[in-house]
């Protein structure tokens, strides 16, 4: 039997040994765990730019507000309690109505429309929002003011609001930079960013704005693409501010040329777009 020995220290041996072994799988099997996957937090882009609006607003439920969207682009309905809302998409001021984003952890990109505090006031349910047109910016070039009347605040009362505007610069000859054989140019755009200055105080931050045209005929070239932005200023000697301002997204040339202090301007249709200069 003294041939026997040998294999039973071999089937011990390797025993052990995948004893040893087995004790450390679970370390190494733990080192080869896939991670679990991080969770979405990529937000998706509800605003676009240049604005696409239809070419009249919608006809809102009575009852409903017609405001802004987030986007500060078109008019659109509100969104009422319950319904689903987005930083386009916002809910009714005068309801009271906020967008809850928390049940849509970690991206909080599409809530729910829930009260504010407290219950909505009855002056609020019955609140038809209503907001005028701007009116034509008081100059033709250089900083102007242009104004509106609204409703949507927070006690549904009509307020008047303003915003800046600067249809072209009057410094600048822009008929020099209309192209040979053209009699306008309905858009200009300075190459290089600008800070806006206004009563000494320079913007934040600089744009590259577009200005309205000028023609070498009888036609007058004017804003029909725009929206309103907001921007900050600060004082040299003093806190900073914010102010609403125009921004031109595109101009056309036409031959019923208004004035820019007529307040009824607007209410005139524009001219077919056969009119409009290259």
């Amino acid at each position: 039997m003294w041939w026997f020995l040998p294999w039973t220290l071999a089937a011990v041996t390797a025993a052990a040994g995948g004893t040893r072994a087995s004790d450390l799988a679970p370390a190494a099997t733990s080192m080869a765990f896939t991670t679990a996957p991080l969770e979405d937090t990529s937000r998706p882009q509800f605003c676009k730019w240049p604005c696409e609006c239809p070419p009249s607003p919608p006809r809102c439920p009575l009852g409903v507000s017609l405001i802004t969207d987030g986007c500060e682009c078109c008019k659109v309905c509100a969104q009422q309690l319950g319904d689903n809302c987005t930083e386009a998409a916002i809910c009714d001021p005068h309801r009271g109505l906020y967008c809850d984003y928390s049940g849509d952890r970690p991206r909080y990109a599409i809530g729910v429309c829930a009260p504010a505090a407290g219950e909505v006031e009855p002056w609020q349910q019955n609140c038809i929002a209503y907001t005028s047109a701007w009116s034509p910016c008081s100059t033709s070039c250089g900083l102007g003011v242009s104004t509106r009347v609204s409703t949507v605040n927070a006690r549904c009362w009509p307020e008047q609001e303003s915003r800046l505007c600067n249809l072209r610069p009057c410094d600048l000859d822009i008929q020099q930079h209309i192209k040979a054989g053209k009699k306008c140019l309905a858009v200009y755009q300075p190459a290089a960013p600008v800070n806006f200055t206004l009563a000494g105080c320079v913007s934040t931050r600089s744009y590259q704005p577009k200005y309205c045209g000028v023609c070498t005929d009888r036609r007058c070239c004017v804003p029909y693409k725009s929206k309103t932005i907001r921007v900050a200023f600060q004082c040299p000697d003093g806190p900073g501010f914010s102010r609403q301002l125009l921004w031109i997204n595109a101009c056309f040339c036409n031959l019923s040329c208004r004035s820019p202090n007529d307040i009824f301007a607007d209410l005139e249709p524009y001219p077919d777009f056969s009119e409009i200069a290259n």
